[in-house]
């Protein structure tokens, strides 16, 4: 947890960006893996902790932006819970270390809500995206859970991404923390990536690593010989001599900051010259792209180098053709990278998508562009000073989808598809840093994962 004064300074910042009315912030509740008492590892909802602090399920939080008040609702514990738990601070000891004065019950919550809606005051909340708070809101505010959505505040998502978007100092010590535990990560990845080792040992390895640094995973592993498969979780396969091995992996720290990063090594610790050729292409996407990326440049528009960068460099080795512009206008080098070069992160690995990717990665200014590929694109709007984003190139040779273009015509005046054919059995290659925007420019957070050809072959020795 930051000083209390981080919290209220938030939470009167983003009064000030609302009208009027009440703003309700939820916090979660336990998630059940198979029967009511076994449950998953609690996560606090990212919007709660940004602006109460507190890490306890069946919180609630309340800010009266007419009056001036926050207020949370929560339960202190019985014996019953203490018999399990051992002694708890109470609720009005929590609210202290977060500088909120009023507290109240749970159940308390309903008639609060009930005799502002009664006096026509608007209740600003934003989308749930768990079943029991949608449940939760129907109870409070009489909304079917179908239809919770519709009736989430416009002007309270706006205003929370104004704020969460530009990280404070503390939070990007936080980052920076996750950042260095998830070097540590990757580099053990690195040094198991051996002939006959199991996936999944190499991916408990470092789930265990994040464990230790005192959170937990920020978002499932990804580790697995078959990288052109973007989100493969599957940890099955035995590591073969001369595969390549991609792991994206990040953690968060104890107050829920994330860490993203991606890389990918040969089996065995040499890379052949068939893999040093695409994987310097994406090396090169990723690290000339980083001086671009400064206050007032739009995301699309580094996106779109780093895309024209993978053609060219496919064009030097005949893999495709073409005019590069009029490729790019086509979207040909969406066969090759069919994602966006990056996200926002922070609270959330990809933070804030809960609010809505629209209000996050885009503007009025900016609007996402509807063809394959580049429509994944999560990030488009200018960069601001205090944004922390991803810069993740990569380069796949997708057999299905090979085969569907090649039946298709699909960009076959830019492709070349025999030589696409050699590559087949490939796979796939991504790296992915992390990257503060500062007043001048930005930087890399962390400490730096190895990711030259030479670099990698040298730690893996």
């Amino acid at each position: 947890m930051f000083k209390p004064q981080v919290y209220k300074n938030r939470r009167n910042r983003l009064r000030e960006k609302i009208n009027s009315g009440i703003i309700l912030i939820l916090g979660n509740s336990e998630s059940q893996m198979n029967y009511p008492d076994n449950t998953y590892h609690f996560r606090q909802d990212s919007n709660f902790s940004y602006f109460f602090g507190l890490d306890l399920p069946d919180f609630a939080g309340v800010l009266d932006v007419d009056n001036n008040k926050d207020y949370i609702f929560a339960n202190d514990v019985d014996i019953d819970d203490i018999i399990w738990m051992g002694p708890q601070p109470s609720v009005k000891d929590l609210a202290a270390k977060v500088d909120v004065d009023n507290t109240a019950e749970f159940n308390k919550l309903y008639d609060f809500l009930s005799d502002a809606i009664s006096k026509g005051r608007k209740i600003h909340f934003t989308p749930p995206y768990r079943g029991n708070n949608k449940i939760l809101l129907e109870k409070l505010l009489g909304i079917s859970p179908s239809k919770i959505r519709f009736y989430a505040s416009l002007e309270l998502i706006k205003a929370i991404i104004s704020l969460r978007e530009i990280k404070e100092e503390c939070e990007i010590l936080e980052i920076e923390k996750a950042c260095n535990i998830g070097y540590e990560m990757h580099v053990a990845a690195m040094k198991m990536a051996k002939p006959g080792v199991y996936e999944r040992e190499i991916a408990g390895y470092i789930e265990g690593i994040a464990l230790s640094g005192g959170g937990m995973l920020s978002f499932p592993v990804i580790l697995t010989q078959h990288g052109e498969t973007l989100h493969n979780h599957y940890h099955g396969n035995k590591l073969l001599k001369g595969n390549l091995m991609l792991t994206d992996a990040g953690c968060e720290t104890e107050s829920h900051y994330a860490s993203d990063n991606t890389r990918t090594v040969p089996v065995g610790g040499i890379f052949s010259q068939k893999q040093k050729d695409i994987y310097n292409i994406v090396l090169k996407a990723n690290t000339d792209v980083i001086p671009m990326m400064k206050p007032g440049v739009k995301y699309f528009d580094i996106h779109m180098q780093a895309c024209r960068i993978i053609t060219q460099g496919l064009q030097d080795l005949g893999i495709m053709k073409g005019n590069i512009e009029d490729s790019l206008a086509n979207g040909a080098h969406a066969m090759f990278m069919p994602h966006g070069l990056g996200h926002m992160m922070g609270l959330d690995v990809h933070d804030m998508e809960d609010l809505g990717q629209i209000y996050v990665g885009y503007d009025e200014k900016i609007r996402p562009v509807d063809q394959f590929g580049t429509a994944y694109l999560r990030l488009g709007k200018e960069l601001k000073p205090g944004f922390v984003l991803t810069d993740e190139p990569g380069c796949y040779f997708i057999p299905e989808l090979i085969d569907k273009w090649y039946k298709e015509g699909i960009n076959k005046e830019f492709i070349n598809f025999d030589k696409v054919n050699e590559y087949r059995d490939f796979g796939g290659i991504r790296i992915e840093d992390d990257i503060l925007i500062t007043e001048t420019g930005s930087k890399i957070l962390g400490k730096p994962i190895p990711k030259t050809v030479e670099d990698i072959e040298n730690l893996m020795k």
